[in-house]
This record gives C-alpha cells, structure tokens and sequence, in this order.
C-alpha cells in the first residue's frame, strides 16, 4: 500500500494545483461565460481545444523544451502576439448583440477559441516551463505510467470547472434578459482587454 499512496498523494496535489488555477478568473474563464450563453457545453470544447495545445506541450517538456520556453525573446513575442489577440477578442464581445436568442458578432467557436487562447497566453507556457515542468519531473519519478495519469487529472480539472461554468451560465438564459447578458459580455470583453494590456505591457518590459 505504501508503494501506491505516494502516486496518489501526488496526482491529489496535482488536483489541488490545477483546481487553483483554474479556479483563477482570466481569459478562458471569460470566454467560457460568453460562449456558455448559446453553448451549454462550450467548457468542455474549449477544453478540448485547450488540451491540443497542451498535451503536446507536457510531451515537449519531457523531452526537454522548457528551455525554449524560459527565453525572453520567446516570452515578449508570444505576449505581443497574444496581447494583439485577445484585443480582438475582447472588443468583438463587447459589440455582441444577442437577437431573437441567438448571440450575434460572436464568430470563434469555443473549440477554436480554446486552443488560440492557450496558444498565446505566454504565462500558461511559462507556468509549464516552470512549475509545470517541476510537476511532470515528479510524476515520470514514479514512472512514466503516472505522466498520462497526471495529465488526465489536469485537464479533469479544467474540464469540471469550465463545463460547470458554461452549464450554468446557459441554464440561467430562462432567468436573465438579454440585456443583462448583453452587460455579461461587456464584462467579458473588458476582462479580456485588460489581460491583453498586460500581456502587451509585460511583453514591451521584458523586450526593454
């Protein structure tokens, strides 16, 4: 029983890290409100176009390539990049419109917009360079059947809080006017601008 109960301690504070993450207002959250009001369901497909990105890039770290990732070139480039996005992002929600029910000026589907927002968030690729580089090294200590455990309870995670988001945020459409969604998606877009700002303000210092 020993032999088992470290793994298990391990992949329950990987639990608890990934939760407290996830738990974090950013920009996926704020996309998973949006999306959630047409798409019950829109948590689990950014999910699963968050886990494109992501599974690839756990892989890529084992292999060594959290080296790249620390560079502050690379780091100041993706931030630009992403702060240009969610830019775009942030003000095409605030011009939606909902009409008759249906959201309208919102064209990514949330699966898209999954895997673009984790594409260009710089501080998700450096927390995997970082801590998340730290927790995968633990997890092969074990031996490498634990690294597909550790990554399946990550993404678990992610999956249960932004399912439970979008859920939620549809099953209140009977509740709420679309006028008061309509103030959700300013609140929304807001949130993603401001997180651009800082993408683009920490990109410019580290490039200074």
């Amino acid at each position: 029983m020993d032999g088992l109960s470290a793994p298990l301690l391990f992949l329950g504070l990987v639990a608890f890290i990934s939760l407290s993450g996830a738990l974090m207002p950013g920009p996926v959250f704020a996309t998973a409100v949006a999306k959630g009001y047409q798409d019950r369901h829109a948590g689990a497909k950014i999910v699963a176009g968050h886990a494109v990105i992501e599974v690839p890039l756990v892989v890529a770290i084992f292999l060594g390539f959290e080296t790249v990732l620390k560079d502050s070139t690379v780091f100041a480039a993706i931030g630009l990049v992403g702060g240009a996005f969610l830019l775009y992002m942030g003000t095409s929600m605030m011009r939606t419109r909902i009409e008759d029910g249906q959201v309208q000026g919102s064209t990514l589907r949330p699966f898209t917009a999954g895997i673009a927002l984790t594409a260009v968030n710089p501080y998700f690729l450096l927390w995997w360079a970082t801590l998340g580089a730290s927790l995968i090294g633990a997890a092969t200590g074990y031996g490498l059947v634990i690294l597909p455990l550790f990554l399946v309870v990550h993404l678990a995670c992610d999956l249960g809080w932004l399912e439970f988001v979008s859920y939620s945020v549809n099953r209140s459409r009977r509740f709420l006017t679309g006028q008061r969604y309509r103030y959700l998606f300013i609140a929304c877009g807001a949130l993603l601008i401001v997180f651009a700002i800082y993408f683009i303000v920490s990109s410019v210092q580290t490039i200074l």
